[in-house]
């Protein structure tokens, strides 16, 4: 009865629930937090474009949030967003994908769309694994991790993402777990708020293809692990790099105000659009 629909769901496809996602997924999480702060801030969703790849996470505003849509090829999001918003400048662009998608295929879109501070806000899931295709290894896997492509153990060492976009020139950048959700919500809020490149790192569980590699079955497990090994960045400018080791920074770890892309370019086409019609008058 609609007396006991949930105002959410104004947000979501309803014939499309229950959704898909895997037992535990942390992807559920991020769709439940990521349509609260849409509904705090009380955004209208035809004033609004979402944009992701392919993977577990592309499916969290493809198909459930009720948006117009491009749901691109994989590793694409970022780049397709930026046109959307030099076209639609009056629009909320905001890409949701998975880690896989944004930093391996996808990363060099990450970085340049970060250095030129375009306003676009992308919130990037991250379960340290390649999840939908199998469990191959990913950018953001930990070393030593055994993986379908590591079966051995991963040589390599993980992108710290946040950090990368921070260096690239984002105006806000913060990271969360999905343990962290009240914080979290906030944060997503400040992002699509705040004019230019926005990142959110937000690290999650995957208990089918990364907890069977590394024995946490359960979300609860990995809830537990978020819990025991997150910490604030305000509380690191202290510590050694030993003691910061495996822990999981959380918190914002940039906000500042800078020129923004679409805005600059714009004012250079209205500039030459003047001398052209000034030129035709003459």
């Amino acid at each position: 009865m609609d007396e006991y629909r949930h105002r959410l769901m104004d947000y979501l496809r309803e014939e499309i629930f229950p959704h898909r996602f895997c037992v535990g997924c942390g992807c559920g999480t991020v769709l439940n937090v990521f349509t609260n702060a849409i509904d705090a801030l009380g955004i209208d969703p035809k004033k609004m474009v979402c944009v992701s790849g392919i993977g577990c996470s592309s499916w969290i505003p493809s198909p459930y949030f009720k948006v117009d849509m491009l749901h691109t090829t994989h590793g694409r999001p970022v780049a397709f967003a930026t046109g959307v918003k030099i076209m639609r400048p009056d629009m909320k662009v905001i890409v949701i994908a998975g880690d896989g998608d944004v930093t391996g295929i996808g990363g060099n879109h990450l970085i340049h769309a970060a250095r030129r501070n375009i306003d676009l806000t992308v919130i990037m899931v991250n379960n340290m694994i390649y999840g939908m295709t199998g469990g191959q290894v990913a950018p953001t896997t930990p070393t030593g991790v055994k993986t379908a492509t590591t079966p051995y153990r991963n040589v390599e060492p993980p992108f710290k993402v946040a950090d990368l976009v921070a260096a690239a020139g984002a105006s806000y950048v913060a990271r969360w777990t999905t343990y962290n959700v009240i914080p979290l919500k906030k944060s997503i809020q400040e992002a699509i708020n705040k004019k230019g490149f926005s990142f959110i790192e937000i690290v999650s569980q995957c208990p089918d293809n990364y907890g069977r590699r590394i024995g946490l079955r359960t979300a609860i497990e990995f809830l537990h692990l978020f819990k025991e090994k997150a910490i604030r960045v305000e509380k690191t400018a202290k510590m050694t790099k030993e003691e910061l080791k495996d822990r999981i920074i959380i918190g914002k770890l940039q906000d500042d105000d800078q020129p923004e892309y679409v805005t600059e370019l714009h004012k250079i086409t209205e500039e030459e659009v003047a001398k052209i019609k000034e030129e035709a008058r003459a």
